[in-house]
């Protein structure tokens, strides 16, 4: 246990949908909106979209969701560049709704974002969605300048290979310069902790709406949310909290605690057929 008294927190490593903000159900309305513009009848409930998201990526729920239309064209490619007109469509309706809509960091982000910039930790952020929406959600929350706050900003720009492959995470980690064992994720979706867990990273959850339901076993730390001082998170799993929120003696406490995790088997799970499950 000495061994993991000794290691101490260089670097964090944010998620963003669900993470930073709670920005779902505005992706959710997106896509909606996307498909009735392409003239489709696809809707997306907050059930379906729930279990939706056990598939990192935009454009992978597309076409996974789309997979009966695909024999509609002369080939997959055909239907491949469909699909990703559908996405661009959305990403703009999403960016107009996130602008409109104000949407703010969930408590206790800005927060530890300061909190850590202010103790020399590197921060990052691992996300599958795209580079522009990172920056339509922090332009408007951040001041100017913002990127320069981050070692990395790994998106599916950069990284092609969804969560829950530990991709993202290897090229966050490989940004900072630390090692796993010397860093913390925060996310929100099980492909998200299966992705940090398998780049070898201690992993606290922040729950919402449309991951509620979901099990963590594998996760340090589950929380509905970090927390302010005058506003507690609630505990999910994971032991207690004094302050009722999330800070740095905790992520430290944390990261003491654990031991080394296991090497990467981050092989995809076959998926139940959604639309069955409606």
């Amino acid at each position: 246990m000495d061994g993991f008294r000794n290691k101490r927190l260089r670097a964090l490593i944010f998620d963003v949908d669900g993470t930073l903000a709670d920005t779902e159900e505005l992706h959710r309305q997106a896509f909606n909106r996307a498909f009735r513009e392409f003239g489709l009848d696809w809707y997306w409930s907050p059930t379906m979209y729930e279990k939706l998201l056990s598939i990192s990526g935009g454009l992978e729920r597309i076409r996974y969701f789309g997979r009966d239309l695909a024999s509609q064209f002369s080939d997959d490619t055909a239907f491949r560049v469909y699909a990703a007109r559908i996405q661009q469509v959305k990403t703009s309706i999403y960016d107009s709704l996130l602008v409109n809509n104000m949407v703010q960091l969930r408590p206790g982000v800005r927060r530890l974002l300061d909190a850590a910039r202010e103790a020399n930790i590197k921060l990052a952020i691992a996300t599958s969605t795209a580079r522009s929406n990172v920056k339509t959600l922090l332009d408007r929350n951040l001041p100017a300048g913002w990127s320069n706050w981050f070692a990395a900003i790994e998106t599916s720009d950069t990284v092609v290979e969804k969560k829950p492959s530990p991709a993202v995470y290897r090229a966050a980690l490989s940004a900072t310069g630390f090692t796993a064992d010397e860093c913390i994720a925060i996310e929100d979706t099980v492909n998200g902790l299966r992705a940090a867990r398998n780049a070898g990273i201690v992993t606290i959850i922040t729950t919402h709406y449309f991951t509620r339901r979901a099990h963590f076993p594998d996760a340090r730390l589950v929380v509905d949310q970090l927390g302010e001082p005058n506003h507690p998170c609630q505990v999910l799993a994971g032991g207690d909290l004094p302050k009722g929120h999330v800070d740095l003696s905790v992520l430290n406490d944390l990261l003491a605690a654990s031991p080394g995790l296991p090497g990467p088997d981050w092989r995809m799970p076959p998926h139940t057929p959604l639309r069955a499950m409606v």
